[in-house]
């Protein structure tokens, strides 16, 4: 392989931007070529950085990569298109960075894990909390004791959404489109990094590391799928719940918390900060880098340095995408239970900031914390 390898990137549009951007980025450096674009409708001229030339354009993936010779492609698309998108490049032998969530179901995901192993390719899947230099070094402390006897990990994530999110494309907010599962849930999609991020922690990234699975879906939105939900994921080391609401009155930082027995360790993953709260110790805060995912991805082709995140470490949060799949429609939060705040167009629950931290505090879910609201949890196993 060419030290400058050249790159196809299907979906340029919304968060696309941002692998644009990547892309361009590694392209000054001389690492990566640009060669397509694949968009339903061709990026202008003034969307594409300056330095990136004029990639051909094409709405058909597998003829863009004929005509490219791309040796890897960045998939960047909507959900319910993954699969096809993945192996249609995976056929050609492209190498594979694909936007998480990898698939709307665990169908669909082992389907897309047999076509790359089938294919022979290399497949990151992106999700960038995963490149943190910071996962390691928590695995290690774990490891040697640092917190103790580790009970189980808990993470919480307070984000807002307006109503134009909810309308930004077809698909947003739905958990099926045109009889197709989508699954566009907060646990799965936006706030899929917190639940990826916090298996991780505990070594429990694998398929088979779940033993059960447990689901409180709501929504305050006028939507279909859920937006203010919370999971506990079984594992042989201990439970992972994971607490989450696009609906939140103050929105802050999402972060993991490893709950020991003498001690606990809070990792806010988007900024790669980490604090190591311990008996007998004073607290300890560090800053980490992060390896960005399509730069491993390189080097994995180059000089056979170990992808950050194969298909087969996102089985466990695919068992989770499929809980959430399985359960019933997520249960409409009643009246009075939160407000609309006209001067950023959105919903935000009551409480809601405080109920979601005391999940992850306690690794309890929202029912079994006396949220008035909350439906008893569906278990799925």
């Amino acid at each position: 392989m060419s030290t400058v390898v050249p790159v196809v990137l299907a979906g340029a549009r919304g968060h696309g931007r941002r692998h644009l951007d990547t892309i361009h980025g590694l392209q000054q450096r001389g690492l990566v070529r640009l060669v397509g674009i694949c968009e339903l409708a061709p990026l202008a001229p003034h969307e594409i950085p300056d330095g990136l030339g004029a990639p051909a354009q094409s709405a058909d993936l597998g003829a863009l990569l004929d005509a490219t010779g791309a040796r890897i492609a960045v998939i960047c698309t909507p959900i319910p298109t993954h699969t096809d998108l993945a192996l249609a490049a995976a056929e050609r032998g492209v190498h594979l960075l694909l936007e998480k969530p990898p698939a709307p179901s665990y169908a669909e995901f082992r389907r897309l894990c047999d076509g790359i192993a089938a294919a022979g390719v290399a497949c990151q899947i992106g999700f960038q909390s995963l490149g943190s230099l910071a996962l390691p070094a928590i695995r290690k402390l774990i490891a040697e004791g640092a917190v103790g006897e580790v009970a189980g990990v808990g993470a919480a994530g307070a984000w807002a959404r307006d109503e134009a999110y909810f309308r930004r494309v077809p698909w947003a907010g739905k958990r099926r489109l045109n009889g197709v599962d989508v699954v566009d849930g907060v646990l799965t999609n936006p706030l899929a990094h917190a639940v990826a991020t916090a298996l991780a922690v505990l070594g429990t990234t694998r398929a088979d590391d779940v033993t059960g699975i447990e689901t409180e879906l709501l929504r305050a939105n006028d939507i279909e799928s859920d937006d203010t939900s919370c999971v506990r994921v079984r594992t042989p080391r201990g439970p992972v719940t994971v607490a989450a609401t696009l609906c939140a009155e103050r929105p802050g930082e999402p972060y993991v918390m490893v709950h020991g027995d003498r001690g606990r360790i809070t990792f806010w993953y988007k900024q790669d900060r980490v604090l190591l709260q311990r008996a007998d110790h004073g607290p300890e805060e560090t800053e980490y880098g992060r390896t960005g995912l399509l730069e491993n991805l390189l080097a994995h082709l180059t000089t056979g340095e170990e992808p950050l995140v194969p298909p087969a470490a996102t089985g466990a949060f695919m068992r989770v995408v499929e809980a959430v799949r399985q359960a019933p429609d997520p249960v409409a939060l009643p009246a009075g239970t939160w407000r609309f705040l006209p001067a950023e167009n959105r919903r935000a629950v009551r409480g809601v900031d405080g109920l979601v931290a005391a999940c992850a505090d306690t690794l309890a879910l929202y029912s079994e914390l006396g949220a008035p609201w909350a439906a008893p949890n569906e278990v799925s196993t």
